[in-house]
């Protein structure tokens, strides 16, 4: 009965909770909510929350890039946030999460690796991203994307330096350097039609999902579809265009939470 009201409404041009097609529930953004963490957030959509906490240590590089720094994101999405999380190892929702997250942040190229040595080709920095998802009421890449990024923008990287041939913190720390904030736009498709912002419900009844990781110019960083339901070059299109004009929006609640 849900699934068919929830696809008569959007047949209609609205959605159970009043939104047209192409609207966000509303987005809020907070910095430093971990105290021991280098860096932290965050964010609500709608019901959905997420944080985000940062810890930056090192280590050695991976073979393939050892002149590089390393980004590694996990994500956990507690028992409580939703009747379907079972207690123990991650699922594959959480894999699939980190995995999408942490494929937007490196294609946007969030920061510089190239400049994480610490002893050239043996050690490097290493950014730990950890995501929490503490209520899912769904569209959980989207805040979990926000909150990886507005928290590694609020993070302050402690120095290692080297001494004696070891690896010791400074004391001093400095800004995490930025280079780019990437967002991402994730699309349902119900019924034939497109929504942004898929709530819990609304992804039970969707047949395909689509999301859209963008830079600050609307370069395409990544995209990520999931679902067995095929979509048109044109729906990929409208997707696409979609996503370029709700990604402003989104990314001025990064820089407003900061």
């Amino acid at each position: 009965m849900k699934l068919k009201r929830i696809q008569e409404a959007i047949s209609s041009g609205k959605r159970l909770d009043g939104r047209g097609l192409e609207d966000y529930r509303d987005i809020k953004v907070k910095t430093g909510v971990i105290e021991k963490a280098d860096g932290s957030s965050e964010v609500f959509i709608g019901n959905t929350r997420v944080i985000a906490g940062i810890e930056i240590s090192y280590g050695p590089p991976f073979e393939d890039t050892p002149g590089e720094g390393i980004l590694i994101c996990n994500a956990e999405i507690v028992p409580l946030a939703s009747p379907e999380i079972e207690p123990g190892p991650p699922d594959e929702v959480s894999i699939e999460l980190a995995r999408i997250v942490d494929r937007g942040l490196r294609s946007a190229g969030i920061v510089d690796f190239s400049k994480m040595e610490i002893i050239p080709k043996k050690t490097v920095y290493v950014i730990n991203v950890d995501l929490f998802v503490l209520n899912h009421a769904g569209n959980l890449i989207d805040a979990s994307t926000l909150a990886a990024v507005a928290a590694l923008r609020s993070t302050i990287k402690p120095i290692f330096e080297v001494k004696n041939g070891e690896v010791v913190p400074s004391g001093r720390k400095e800004p995490l350097e930025i280079r780019s904030t990437p967002v991402s736009v994730t699309l349902s498709k119900i019924g034939g039609a497109l929504i942004v912002d898929p709530t819990s419900e609304e992804e039970d009844a969707m047949e395909t999902r689509l999301t859209i990781t963008l830079d600050e110019k609307e370069n395409i960083c990544a995209i990520q579809k999931s679902g067995s339901e095929s979509l048109t070059l044109e729906e990929v299109r409208k997707a696409i265009n979609i996503a370029r004009s709700k990604a402003p929006e989104i990314r001025s609640k990064i820089i407003g939470g900061i």
